[in-house]
């Protein structure tokens, strides 16, 4: 059965010689898995652009009973960006939170506002010309509400993460004390984004790390995410 759905790219693999499976997350089916045949046959008919990590998709799909990968029948650009393929520090933060969705958003069921968070955040995100040192951040804390374990306070993730901090002294993260001081930047970014005011990227890099174990307590086997160096260092100040 052929569906038609609005998809936001995760990530790809090759497979063989000029093809990709890759795994979107649908407007209509939730996450699935394409194998996509000779998109990376060289010169200008490529169309690898459109499988870049966050690139929005309208496609039809081929749909099965049993499950598992099928093929896309019809894909194009539902948005072309303006900006995030031409600033460095845009796309390294998409290839890090396309990372984060990849591992933490399993579901083969849709579910419309994850959905249209996902779409309009990166839109939004794209349309930004300047003041979006936060998104990542920002993003991470709103995705976690729609993942069931969204955080009321800074407090509230402060205290989880200092805990098991504490529980695990061989490790060398911040103690209870030095993480008090993280609350209030947390508070802001729940309460007030476009005012928060973080002072540099030093301090961002910091509470990124405690947001990431944060999400590490609230998902099994969250991994190694490969593109936070990247990040880090395209970011650093």
């Amino acid at each position: 059965m052929l569906v038609k759905t609005r998809g936001v790219v995760l990530n790809y693999i090759r497979f063989r010689e000029s093809s990709i499976i890759t795994k979107v997350y649908t407007e209509a089916l939730g996450v699935q898995s394409y194998i996509v045949n000779s998109v990376r046959k060289k010169g200008s008919g490529s169309r690898m652009a459109l499988f870049q990590p966050f690139t929005l998709l309208d496609m039809v799909v081929y749909t099965s009973h049993k499950g598992g990968i099928t093929r896309i029948s019809e894909y194009k650009s539902a948005y072309a960006f303006s900006t995030i393929p031409f600033d460095i520090r845009k796309s390294s933060i998409l290839l890090f939170l396309s990372e984060m969705v990849s591992r933490t958003v399993k579901e083969e069921e849709e579910n419309p506002a994850l959905f249209h968070f996902l779409y309009n955040a990166i839109i939004f995100f794209d349309e930004q010309r300047q003041g979006y040192e936060n998104f990542h951040l920002v993003f991470l804390l709103q995705l976690s509400s729609h993942l069931g374990f969204g955080p009321s306070s800074g407090a509230e993730i402060v205290e989880q993460v200092a805990f098991t901090a504490n529980a695990q002294s061989a490790t060398s993260a911040p103690t209870m004390l030095a993480m008090q001081a993280y609350e209030d930047y947390f508070d802001q970014l729940l309460r007030q984004p476009e005012q928060a005011g973080i002072p540099n990227g030093k301090v961002r890099r910091e509470l990124l790390a405690v947001l990431i174990r944060y999400y590490q307590l609230h998902v099994d086997r969250l991994g190694e995410i490969k593109s936070l160096a990247i990040l880090s260092e395209v970011l650093a100040e």
